[in-house]
Parts: C-alpha cells; structure tokens; sequence
C-alpha cells in the first residue's frame, strides 16, 4: 500500500502538536523506545524528528510532508510548499517570536548598539540575515543550548525563540528587537505535490488539522429563549454566520445554537440570562471546516 510519509517535530511542540492532530481525527500513540509512532490511518507513516531537521528531509524527498516553524523553514532555506499555517505553540494559541535580547544593565537599545558585537543563536542564518537589512556587521556564532545564560560573560547579545518572554526575564535579559514571527506550517515537498494521490490526502490532513486549531478556540452555545426576547437575545450573539432557531414544542419559545469565541463566554452568559434567555449550554468543539 501507498503511504504517506509524515515528519512530526520531537521536543517542545510535540505534545502540542499530538493534541491537535488527535483533535482533527488522527489518534498516534508513541512509544518512549521509537521514533516511528503509530497512527491509526494506515495511509500514513509517521515519524518523530526534531522540528529544525524537517524542512531539510521534506525538501529532498525522504519525507513528503511535516510540520516546522516558520523560523526552521527560513533558516534552513528548504525549498519546500506551505499549505497551512498552523498557529499554534507550546504554550497556547499564538506566534513564537525570534528577538534580540540583552542584559538588562546594558545600554544597548536598538539593532543599531550590535555593531562589532558578538551574538549567540540557534538560528545563524535568520540572524544574520536581520542584521545585513541593518546594515549591522556583528559576529554570530551557534549555540549549542542555554542560550539565555550566556550574556555578557559570553557574548553581548542573544537572538532566542520566546513565547513569553518570562524565560529572558527570568536570566535578566530585555528584549530590544523582534526579528521575526513564527508559526508552525504544514509543508510539503514539491513533487509529492504533483501526485494526485499524495495530494488529496495532503490536502485532508491540512483541511482537517486547521479546523481542529479553529476549533480549540471557539465553543458551541445553546440556549431556549421566548419570541418575545429573541431579537435582545441575537444582538447579544455573535457567529460564524448566524444563528440556528428552531421552534420548540411551546410555540411561543424557540431554541438558539451558535458557535463564538470561547474567551467572550464568561461575560456573554450573564447578559443573554438578563436579556431572558434560560437552559443556556456552552459544549466544547472538535473542529470547524469553514
């Protein structure tokens, strides 16, 4: 049988990434002792590879497809096709950033205070890349690890991946410029591309890995309401489009569902209770194919 051969990143966005591919329907299951998880869809071959080395192994061929950071995919310069930004992250639902950091003491303030100076990154290339558009001439040297512990006995700078910031924080260190944003991306080797059959189930596996993701930050909400209260009920809801009524046996009642922003929940369930709505239910959500 034909399959498709998947790179999942290992490390700090493996967990995250297991949870959204489970989301969207693909149940893996990893043992501890390999690198080739199982997943219940036998058209696909998984396996497990640090995040950094995917976009290399799906430009050659060796996978058709994975999921890197933007960051990876730049810095190793892999020709390669995004079908889907996936944003998601370690920690939550949002960008990781590339940034510039230095001792908090430091005088230093901009890209402009790094010339002649010696900066530590995992992501050489990315970095020097900022600092030619700055006109920057600085030495940039590769860390190996512990990057954040490094000024200024080290070197003067740091470029480091953040989700929040508070691991800087934690070393003394203050940011001073973002270099760039990085989400995770599903990519695709150009010629697995071009076969139908790779394709297709490309395609599926994108459809449903972005619903899922749309998913994780939306609920669904139901709720009985009287004819006499609906119009202040609908101008309290917001939703994809708009919101399904159906009548109930009292005639002079109706049911509302709608999907909206699970943040916006806590404070729009006591207004549609004021504004005459009862047997409000708020249920979570596994995807959403827009």
């Amino acid at each position: 049988m034909e399959k498709l051969k998947l790179g999942l990143p290992a490390g700090s966005l493996q967990n995250a990434t297991l949870e959204i591919f489970k989301k969207a329907g693909f149940n893996i299951y990893v043992n501890d002792r390999s690198y080739f998880p199982y997943i219940d869809d036998e058209e696909i071959e998984c396996i497990l590879i640090r995040a950094q080395e995917i976009p290399r192994y799906v430009e050659s061929g060796v996978l058709d497809a994975g999921i890197s950071g933007k960051d990876w995919i730049t810095e190793t310069g892999a020709d390669v096709l995004e079908v889907a930004e996936l944003v998601y992250a370690k920690q939550g639902f949002r960008p990781i950033k590339l940034v510039l950091a230095v001792p908090k003491d430091s005088d230093m303030e901009s890209v402009k205070d790094l010339q002649g100076k010696k900066i530590a990154t995992e992501l050489v290339e990315v970095t020097k890349s900022f600092l030619r558009k700055n006109n920057i001439q600085a030495s940039v040297e590769f860390s190996w690890g512990a990057t954040e512990v490094k000024p200024p006995s080290l070197v003067d700078a740091i470029a480091e991946l953040t989700e929040t910031g508070r691991s800087l924080k934690a070393n003394n260190l203050r940011i001073i410029e973002t270099i760039l944003e990085s989400t995770p991306r599903f990519i695709v080797n150009r010629e697995s591309w071009t076969l139908d059959w790779k394709k297709n189930k490309i395609e599926q596996i994108g459809t449903l890995l972005k619903g899922a993701l749309l998913a994780e930050q939306k609920v669904g909400l139901k709720l009985n309401v009287s004819k006499e209260n609906l119009p202040k009920v609908l101008s309290l809801l917001p939703a994809l489009r708009k919101p399904t009524i159906s009548g109930l046996h009292e005639e002079s009642w109706v049911a509302v569902e709608t999907v909206i922003d699970e943040k916006t929940v806590r404070e729009l369930v006591y207004r549609l209770k004021e504004a005459g709505a009862e047997g409000i239910i708020e249920y979570s959500l596994n995807k959403i194919i827009p």
